[in-house]
C-alpha cells in the first residue's frame, strides 16, 4: 500500500453540511469505491437517497449495509452499455418515486502517451469516458422529476493542464467541460444546473494504481504530493463535501462551471 494512515485526518471524518436534500434522490455513477462511493455516502448522511450504479455487485452489496437498505438501492451494471443509464433511472422513480440529480463519474482511462494510443484506445476511451458519462446525463435530463435538476460531472485538473501520461484524459475531458458549459446555456432557462469538478490528486485506488506503474512507488507518491501547496493528497471525503455542496439547493446559483479540487496544484486559472 502507497498510502495507509494509522488514523483518518480530521479532514477525513464525516461532516454533515445541512444542505437541504434530505428526502432528495440522487444516481451516482462508479459507486462501488472512490470518489462514487465518498460522495453517496455524503449525500446519505445528508438524508438523501441513492441510486449505486457500478459494476462490482459485491462492493455495492456492501455499500448498502453501510448506507442502509433504506437509503440506498444498487444497480450493477456497465456504463458501456445504452441501456444502464434509463435502467438506472427508472429505479430511482420505481424505488424513490422521484429524481433530483446525479453525480456522474466513469472509470479512468488507461495510461499511454498520445503516439502511442492506437486509434483503438481513443474511440475505446471516448465511448468509456465521453458517451457513457452523456448518456447518463441525457437519461437523468429526460426522467429526472425535480425543478431545479443538478448534475454533477467528474471529470479531472486535465480540463485545465494536460497530465503526464494520460494521453486520452487529456485529449476527452476539456472537450467535456466545454459540453458542461454549453449544455448549461441549453437546461438553464427551466432550472436546471450543470457542475463539473475537477479533482486532482485524490487518495484513491485509481491514484494508487497510477503511481505503482512507477520503478518506486512511495517515491512517486511522495514526489507528487510536493508539488502540492497543502503538501498532501485530498481524501475521497473532501471531494465528497464539495460535490454534495454543487448537487445541492444550497448552490442554486453555480451552473455552467468546472471547479477545481486539487489542493491548489493547479497551475492554470
Amino acid at each position: 500500500m502507497i498510502f495507509a494512515p494509522a488514523e483518518k485526518r480530521q479532514s477525513d471524518r464525516l461532516v454533515e453540511m445541512d444542505l437541504g436534500i434530505a428526502g432528495r434522490v440522487f444516481l451516482v455513477t462508479a459507486a462501488s469505491s472512490g470518489l462514487g462511493r465518498a460522495v453517496a455516502t455524503q449525500l446519505v448522511s445528508e438524508g438523501a437517497k441513492v441510486v449505486l450504479v457500478a459494476r462490482r455487485s459485491e462492493i455495492l452489496a456492501q455499500a448498502v449495509a453501510n448506507l442502509g437498505a433504506q437509503n440506498a438501492v444498487t444497480l450493477p451494471a456497465d456504463l458501456s452499455d445504452q441501456m444502464t443509464a434509463e435502467v438506472a433511472c427508472r429505479l430511482a422513480l420505481e424505488r424513490y418515486g422521484r429524481l433530483d440529480g446525479a453525480l456522474i463519474s466513469v472509470g479512468g482511462p488507461p495510461t499511454g502517451s498520445v503516439q502511442a494510443t492506437t486509434e483503438d484506445h481513443w474511440r475505446a476511451a471516448f465511448e468509456s469516458v465521453f458517451l457513457a458519462g452523456l448518456r447518463v446525463c441525457n437519461a437523468v435530463l429526460e426522467l429526472g422529476t425535480a425543478p431545479d435538476l443538478a448534475i454533477g460531472w467528474v471529470l479531472s485538473t486535465s480540463v485545465k493542464s494536460p497530465v503526464p501520461g494520460l494521453a486520452t484524459s487529456n485529449g476527452l475531458r476539456p472537450g467535456l467541460a466545454v459540453l458542461i458549459k454549453q449544455l448549461a446555456d441549453e437546461v438553464g432557462p427551466s432550472g436546471v444546473r450543470v457542475v463539473g469538478l475537477m479533482p486532482g490528486r485524490i487518495a484513491t485506488e485509481r491514484a494508487q494504481h497510477l503511481d505503482s506503474l512507477a520503478e518506486d512507488p512511495v517515491a512517486a507518491w511522495a514526489t507528487a504530493e510536493a508539488k502540492i501547496p497543502l503538501r498532501r493528497s485530498g481524501s475521497p471525503e473532501e471531494f465528497a463535501r464539495v460535490a454534495a455542496f454543487v448537487l445541492s439547493p444550497a448552490a442554486s446559483y453555480l451552473t455552467g462551471c468546472v471547479i477545481p479540487v486539487e489542493g491548489g496544484a493547479l497551475r492554470a486559472l
